[in-house]
């Protein structure tokens, strides 16, 4: 008899279900739908103001899309929920909150509803920066041998900066917690009823080390008195590794998805991480790009580096045996999104319209008559701030060289440039830090529908660019993490081999183009050393009498 599992994917702005054929791991069926709240970054749904770099998520989102994308790849696919042997999630991260014992989250209490504390930070929840600064400085100070696995910095992205904030902030809330969970730990419990610890999670954003476990007790006490307890009282409870099995499906979730009592739950994990198993990749020196609204870059090891920048490095964070490193670029899609919303002329709105293309799929054809350096344009990647390899969100975007000829293709084309120049520069650091880097796999919707943007990736890291077989690669990497939890095969890579492919298209570097680009990145270069690394801090100082102003603003209203 056939078997399946099901992989659930929840990303920034919506989830995804994929069912996979467990043998060859065809995609039978997906569906998805978008979060009814969406990222809420300027008010609760009750109407309480955020303040400037919030960005939180309603869980009452996550169950929502379990109920509806499961029973509908089921539905679709014609497939007997008993069939299905297994299932997983993944989600972005870190995204942290806090909960009851019973995994209730404090936002589902009415007397804490109106407090943005007790929601789920989201991984762009950059309002703790200042705490990362700080917890950067004392790790330093006290020279804490776990800060270089980190890249040399905390990021406010990451768990401690986000629960120091609502201790700091809201201690109420701090106290009323039991735990604090990721988002898809919490999925997982509410599948299962067991609450777990994702390793890879912990690894990758709390710090935790499969060698000694979390930092001290002295560490948690020097960042706050408050703090001293914090791993015992509000992460008490287990650790579980990729593909374990961490529960079997209660009879509520059964009923509300349609699946079948029983089946096995494995641990969650991120969903970059879970797509290097869906792109089929199982050795050392291949980076996978997860490209969407950000991107996140994977790299396998066969010995644990200490590499600046980068966002970490855990064993069998990926895979059991190998370290697996990680990097990324918060900002990709994201900021050809603002171009589009933002700076746009509506003649080509109607351009588009007239010759019934996306406006997407208009500038890159005008973006690709363009030949590499004929725009006179460079920009930096950071209108999200920099993830890799300054570790600093207080970076922003710029764009240089633009004149009263400039032309909205040529600012698209130089914003994908520079998206390449970004990864570039974190393939660079790799290597710097002692690591090999000789193959290149993009997988997300933007390596599959836009082939200018992976020649300009090919042309500007001077290696091919293979595409992921998968259009849903980190529902079909939970998928694979479901097969293993339920026993059909032994171990994840084994799983990776059968489940897992590539697409046929590969992008060459092209000579003559390298040539340009290996030009205009010695420019990138230059102006990401001569921002980010403090000769001029103008983006910063820019952003904090941005919030002066605003700040001033809101006072005379």
């Amino acid at each position: 008899m056939a078997s399946y599992t099901i992989g659930v994917d929840f990303g920034t702005l919506s989830g995804r279900a994929l069912l996979a054929d467990t043998a060859t791991g065809a995609e039978v069926s997906h569906a998805a739908m978008d979060y009814p709240h969406g990222v809420m970054s300027r008010c609760l749904p009750d109407g309480t103001a955020l303040g400037l770099d919030w960005a939180l998520q309603h869980p009452q989102d996550y169950l929502d899309v379990m109920a509806t994308v499961i029973p509908a790849v089921l539905a679709e696919s014609g497939v007997s929920p008993d069939e299905v042997r297994g299932i997983a999630v993944d989600c972005t991260a870190s995204t942290f909150f806090p909960v009851r014992r019973d995994g209730t989250p404090l936002c589902f209490l009415p007397e804490y509803a109106g407090n943005p504390h007790a929601w789920p930070k989201l991984w762009k929840h950059h309002a703790p920066q200042d705490k990362a600064n700080r917890l950067t400085e004392l790790a330093l100070a006290r020279k804490e041998p776990w800060l270089p696995l980190y890249g040399g910095r905390v990021s406010s992205e990451w768990q401690l900066p986000k629960v120091w904030e609502t201790l700091d902030s809201a201690p109420e809330i701090y106290d009323a917690a039991d735990f604090f969970v990721e988002a898809a730990d919490w999925i997982t419990w509410m599948l299962c009823g067991n609450p777990a610890k994702a390793s890879s999670i912990a690894g990758y954003k709390g710090f935790w080390r499969r060698s000694g476990g979390y930092p001290s007790p002295e560490w948690y006490r020097a960042v706050d008195p408050r703090l001293a307890d914090y791993v015992p009282e509000k992460l008490g409870y287990p650790m579980a590794d990729p593909g374990e099995r961490v529960g079997r499906l209660t009879a509520a979730m059964a009923a509300q998805t349609g699946l079948r009592e029983g089946i096995a739950v494995a641990a969650a994990s991120i969903d970059a991480h879970v797509t290097l198993p869906a792109a089929a990749i199982d050795r050392p020196g291949a980076m996978l790009a997860i490209m969407g609204t950000s991107t996140c870059h994977l790299l396998l090891g066969e010995r644990e580096t200490a590499v600046p920048g980068i966002c970490g490095v855990a064993q069998g964070g990926i895979y059991p045996g190998w370290h697996g490193y990680e990097a990324g670029q918060s900002c990709v899609g994201d900021h050809f999104a603002w171009f589009i919303d933002n700076c746009l002329p509506a003649a080509y709105r109607g351009e588009a319209e007239q010759s019934g293309q996306g406006i997407h799929a208009l500038l890159r054809e005008k973006a690709r008559r363009l030949a590499p350096g004929e725009s006179g344009l460079l920009a930096l990647d950071w209108w999200n701030g920099n993830r890799s390899v300054l570790v600093d969100v207080d970076l922003t975007g710029l764009f240089l060289g633009m004149t009263l000829q400039t032309r909205p293709e040529e600012l698209y084309r130089a914003l994908i440039e520079a998206t390449a120049f970004g990864t570039r520069k974190i393939i660079e650091n790799f290597r710097d830090g002692g690591l090999t880097v000789t193959e290149f796999v993009a997988a997300g919707g933007i390596s599959r529908k836009d082939p200018l943007t992976m020649q300009i990736y090919a042309d500007v890291i001077g290696l091919p660019v293979h595409i992921a077989g998968s259009v849903q690669g980190p529902a079909l990497g939970s998928a694979i993490y479901a097969a293993v939890a339920a026993g059909l095969y032994p171990d994840i890579l084994a799983a990776a081999r059968a489940m897992g492919r590539l697409e046929k298209t590969v992008y060459r570097p092209i000579p003559e183009h390298c040539r340009v680009y290996d030009r205009l990145y010695a420019e990138y270069d230059r102006l990401h050393e001569y921002f980010g690394r403090g000769e001029n801090d103008v983006m910063k100082r820019l952003k904090s009498i941005r919030r002066e102003a605003g700040l001033e603003r809101k006072q005379q209203i």
